[in-house]
């Protein structure tokens, strides 16, 4: 892609999820994502009604009347976002392909995180670590993340969530609140997330399409396995071939779902079909509540 034709699609992509990130997610992010916790901020007089455990007796005895600490909460966050650019991300049979859906995600998410003054950094992965780019602060850090969503290259197609949940927990020292995006279609990554969410906060965004959740019947097709490069004929005729291929996806759903709620992540299912307002918006509400 050469430089203008990436410029003209860095512009478009800012205006649409900055839009969406000011409409719709930014209350919403505010009261989802919260800070690390509260922080002295002063003394005031004491007021009716104040938790006597908030009295400074110092202050107190010093000024002969009783006052209180003042506490706000630390505000300030680091947002990573782990992206899977493995080969399953050009996937995509209706709207659009994953990795268009993930790198619209992603915008939003960056500016929700820009305009609450959040720091946000990027790790792409594959079946090792593609790129890390550090958090910081500033538009003009966002904007080079999103040229590098639109326009990242990886080297490998295969895809390892656990390596890349290790990575971030050496990598990021202090607590962050981790957005993982990934079709999750990798070998066993449970007692990563765990361990990654331990120390962090982790949400893990899905990203499917409605083919990898049921075969349609058009007879004859030609498959490939975007990571492996493998091509066969399947006969999506077959009634028993297609149920089959229902309770296989139907499994790793269940799987998936296990997984999280042992590791106690919050998740969210982002379909290349559908809108993923509605998904994220419920998703900050329900942790908007807790």
């Amino acid at each position: 892609m050469d430089q203008k034709e990436l410029l003209k699609k860095v512009r478009k992509l800012e205006i649409k999820s900055r839009g969406l990130s000011a409409q719709l997610f930014s209350g919403q992010y505010h009261s989802a994502f919260k800070g690390r916790g509260m922080s002295f901020s002063e003394v005031r007089e004491y007021q009716a009604g104040d938790d006597v455990r908030t009295i400074d007796w110092n202050v107190s005895a010093r000024l002969n009347h009783p006052y209180v600490k003042v506490f706000e909460e630390e505000r300030e966050l680091t947002i990573m976002l782990v992206v899977d650019v493995s080969g399953s991300k050009d996937f995509g049979t209706q709207g659009q392909f994953k990795i268009e859906l993930v790198t619209e995600v992603c915008a939003v998410l960056a500016f929700s995180a820009m305009q609450n003054n959040d720091k946000i950094g990027v790790i792409f992965f594959s079946d090792r670590i593609e790129k890390y780019i550090p958090p910081k602060k500033g538009k003009s850090h966002v904007l080079r993340i999103i040229r590098e969503l639109i326009d990242f290259k990886p080297e490998h197609q295969g895809t390892q969530v656990g390596q890349a949940l290790k990575f971030l927990t050496n990598v990021i020292r202090k607590r962050c609140t981790a957005f993982v995006l990934s079709d999750f279609y990798s070998p066993d990554f449970e007692d990563s997330i765990k361990l990654a969410n331990k120390k962090h906060d982790i949400v893990a965004l899905r990203v499917a399409d409605p083919r990898e959740l049921s075969l349609p019947d058009v007879g004859l097709m030609k498959v490939k396995d975007a990571e492996t490069g493998e091509s066969f004929w399947v006969d999506s005729s077959d009634k028993a071939l297609r149920k089959s291929f229902e309770i296989q996806a139907k499994k790793h759903e269940d799987q998936l779902k296990t997984t999280f709620s042992r590791a106690g992540v919050d998740t969210a299912l982002l379909r290349t079909d559908q809108s993923y307002i509605q998904p994220l918006s419920n998703l900050f509400k329900k942790r908007g509540a807790k």
